[in-house]
């Protein structure tokens, strides 16, 4: 073992000794036989009587009690915490100052003043937290705690904007360490990477281990005060071309690949770890900086792309079903139409009647509905010769034309948006990708390849974000006609 590996397993032993002496102080403040409210401890805790070490035993105190506090308890406490708002007078007074500033530099001074009147007292409550051993992750499980509950009330609305611009502060990107994740990593790290897999679950440690091969790869983004909590990370395969199938890619009997034959690397699953860090971005520059030191360490990659669930898909697809107004060709509703006789109760789910739609659009629609609602369609091939130029050709509809509600120019589809947003292109819709039952409930088993070219990622991202410009290849436009 090198000397910085020894020194730096040295350093994680102190510092979670550090924090089990922080905890031991920490219960030794809650055991008051006359425990205040906690209004009174949190107004304790900006009190600097005693000390910095002092301070941050009550801090300790505090972050202790709120662990052990039931649903409703943490409610309470929080409401209490953003109570600690700026004072209304001393802010008057401030902006007084500044309308009656009589030249530039006196305005600037009473601007700096009015900022400093304006910071309301929760922040410096929440900063305090920060510097107790895992205060940090403290304060990010905090902030998870803070947006189950939110549910329009203005007060924890403004305690989590302050929490929220905090962690945004510290978790800036230039902060985090990027380290790739292997077989060799420790047990509670590949614990996690098992626990916040939420794309492809991770069922056994041979599965696991299959992920951390010789031509996988797993790289994920930490951050110094979280070292042991990965905050995203991402599962790539070097393999030979573009994958159309995940059970293919995650197949633990298939042949190892030496990586450097690979031409293709497929990043296939990326997570948020941490709830509490929602709507603060990392993945972009994640997959950035994967492509990049991927393109240093294999010089024969060429393509660089994912293999990516649609989740929005199926529940568009059945809200249009609902409200007959799905976009379907005159060809569509032929072919549709032509796979019911004799009778559309042949298509249709046991015990339900054969309806008389008024319309051939509506026999087209219905006939669609029972072909999906047939038990083991997905596995029929005379359904899905009539099934698939329809779902592909919906779907790739799906990604190129609706929007979000309410955001124009921006995709429906969560997870387009992710990659749209980071610079990618639409490029291959694949049919039966995903045949699990979560691929099915998903999209009705299709996945589609976004191609990340290093040469276009930025122009790819401007174009999105600015003007609502979807990169998508000729294929797809192809396929999204009609």
């Amino acid at each position: 073992m090198s000397e910085v590996a020894i020194q730096a397993g040295l350093l994680d032993r102190a510092l979670r000794r550090v924090s089990l002496l922080w905890r031991d102080m920490a219960s030794v403040v809650g055991r008051s036989d006359q425990d205040p409210g906690i209004t009174e401890r949190l107004s304790a805790c900006l009190d600097a009587r005693g000390g910095e070490v002092s301070a941050r035993n009550r801090a300790a105190g505090l972050a202790e009690t709120y662990r052990t506090l039931d649903h409703a308890g943490r409610t309470d406490f929080l409401r209490a915490l953003a109570a600690f708002d700026s004072d209304p007078a001393a802010v008057a007074r401030a902006m007084e100052k500044v309308a009656a500033a009589a030249d530039a530099a006196e305005r600037a001074v009473a601007t700096a003043r009015l900022r400093r009147a304006l910071e309301p007292p929760r922040i410096r409550l929440l900063t305090a937290f920060a510097a107790i051993p895992d205060g940090v992750k403290f304060l990010v499980d905090l902030r998870a705690d803070l947006l189950a509950r939110l549910n329009g009330d203005k007060l924890l609305q403004a305690l989590e904007t302050d929490l929220k611009g905090l962690l945004a502060s510290w978790f800036d990107v230039g902060f985090l360490d990027l380290r790739r994740i292997d077989w060799r990593s420790p047990a509670a790290l590949l614990e996690k990477l098992v626990e916040y897999e939420a794309v492809h679950r991770i069922r056994t440690w041979r599965d696991l281990k299959n992920r951390l091969d010789s031509d996988r790869r797993c790289y994920a983004f930490f951050h110094p005060r979280m070292p042991e909590e990965p905050l995203i990370f991402v599962e790539v395969a070097l393999v030979q071309g573009m994958s159309d199938s995940v059970q293919r890619l995650l197949d633990e009997k298939a042949p190892v690949l030496d990586p450097h034959k690979a031409d293709t690397a497929v990043f296939y699953s990326i997570n948020n770890c941490q709830r509490g860090l929602d709507g603060i971005s990392f993945g972009n520059f994640l997959i950035k900086r994967v492509v990049g030191l991927l393109s240093d360490e294999f010089r024969n990659l060429k393509v660089f792309c994912t293999l990516s669930p649609i989740p929005g898909f199926r529940r568009w697809l059945d809200g249009a079903l609902a409200a007959g107004e799905l976009p379907l060709t005159e060809e569509e509703r032929k072919a549709l139409l032509a796979a019911s006789p004799p009778s559309l109760a042949l298509l249709a789910p046991e015990g339900s009647p054969a309806a008389e739609p008024e319309t051939p659009r509506e026999d087209a629609v219905v006939a669609l509905q029972r072909l999906l609602a047939r038990r083991g369609w997905s596995r029929d091939e005379t359904a899905g010769k009539v099934l698939e130029p329809v779902l592909t050709r919906l779907c790739a509809r799906y990604l190129l034309r609706e929007d979000a509600p309410g955001r124009p120019g921006r995709a429906r589809d969560p997870v387009a948006h992710f990659h749209l947003s980071n610079g990618a292109r639409i490029e291959r819709l694949n049919w039966r990708a995903d045949v699990s039952e979560n691929g099915q409930r998903q999209a009705l088993g299709m996945m589609v390849n976004y191609l990340y070219d290093p040469e276009r990622i930025e122009d790819h991202h401007e174009g999105y974000v600015g003007e609502g410009r979807r990169a998508v290849s000729a294929a797809m436009r192809r396929l999204a006609k009609g």
